[in-house]
């Protein structure tokens, strides 16, 4: 639904974004990550036809966004940066204006717009005027304008930006929900929220993508992912390191507290963390020692977008 290819965008001679390239497909809600500056809001505003690209080429379904501006928008629901409204406005009359705008009349307007309302929660301040919402409402309110017209694509800009732990969580919801039959992305700061809603990912750096996948497959590129911890009550850490040293897999064991033992076992692999888990509960049973933890680190995704957008590390290639 949503294809990038090498797609560039100069402005002097900064180039904000340089060569990116991806697809999103239907049932996908892609998370766009990356520090300020790093190219993500450019990028997609060149995917909603916004900016112009200096090179390469966005199309939304089967439409260039630039050669056929008018069909591939009529296919996007967009919530910009910062969620900017017409502040004179009430909410409803906003809504009925933004359906209006994008070929809605009669019933089908009061019923999208009702659906919209009652989509992001909206009905406390139906009749407010926008400038005396909060920002979290003004916010919902964009985002209502975006899904107005049950597009089949959803380009969201910081969706979950002012709103509270609540209203997160029903926003989070949302996007899941829309995500079974739609084609999403979205912009973030907030890793966890691409834990709890992305089927994929990618970081961008410096206007060039160095990271995408699964949530799961770059979790697992972290330091320390895949490390076994053990504790133990009743032995100490230098008793239990020579056992653990001669299990197969296992490539260093790490004593991390000698009484209570607390050690760390890093497997050969990724992939043999599970059976090297596996041996290392044999060999505690075989010798009766007391267990009090066993488990499998998981990857931070903190810690991977730390390592590679970090200021001295120079941008790599899309993995």
């Amino acid at each position: 639904m949503i294809s990038v290819k090498n797609l560039k965008k100069v402005f002097g001679t900064k180039a904000a974004v340089d060569g990116v390239s991806f697809n999103v497909g239907k049932g996908e809600i892609l998370g766009f990550l990356g520090p300020n500056g790093a190219g993500k809001s450019t990028t997609m505003r060149i995917v909603t036809g916004f900016l112009p690209p200096t090179s390469g080429e966005a199309r939304v379904g089967e439409f260039d966004v630039e050669e056929q501006p008018v069909e591939a928008k009529r296919l996007i629901g967009y919530l910009p940066e910062n969620a900017p409204c017409y502040s004179d406005m009430t909410v409803s009359g906003f809504l009925g204006f933004c359906g209006e705008a994008r070929g809605l009349r009669g019933t089908k307007l009061k019923d999208a717009v009702d659906r919209a309302i009652a989509t992001c929660f909206l009905e406390p301040v139906v009749h407010q005027s926008i400038d005396t919402l909060s920002k979290g409402y003004r916010h919902r309110t964009c985002l209502a304008q975006s899904i107005l017209h049950d597009p089949p694509v959803l380009v969201l800009d910081e969706p979950t930006d002012g709103l509270d732990p609540n209203q997160k969580h029903e926003v989070r919801s949302l996007i899941r929900r829309m995500g079974k039959d739609k084609a999403i992305i979205f912009s973030t700061h907030i890793l966890e929220e691409v834990e709890a809603v992305c089927t994929r990912a990618i970081i961008i750096d410096r206007g060039r993508i160095v990271a995408n996948g699964a949530p799961e497959e770059l979790k697992a590129r972290a330091a320390g992912a895949g490390t076994i911890v053990l504790r133990a009550a009743d032995r100490g850490g230098a008793a239990l390191r020579p056992f653990l040293e001669k299990l197969e897999g296992c490539s260093a064991v790490e004593v991390i507290a000698e009484q209570p033992a607390a050690l760390r076992l890093r497997p050969k692999d990724a992939a043999s963390a599970e059976a090297l888990a596996a041996r290392v509960h044999e060999l505690a049973a075989r010798e009766k020692w007391k267990l009090v933890e066993l488990r499998i680190e998981e990857g931070r995704l903190d810690d991977v977008f730390r390592s590679i957008t970090l200021p001295d590390s120079a941008p790599g290639k899309e993995s």
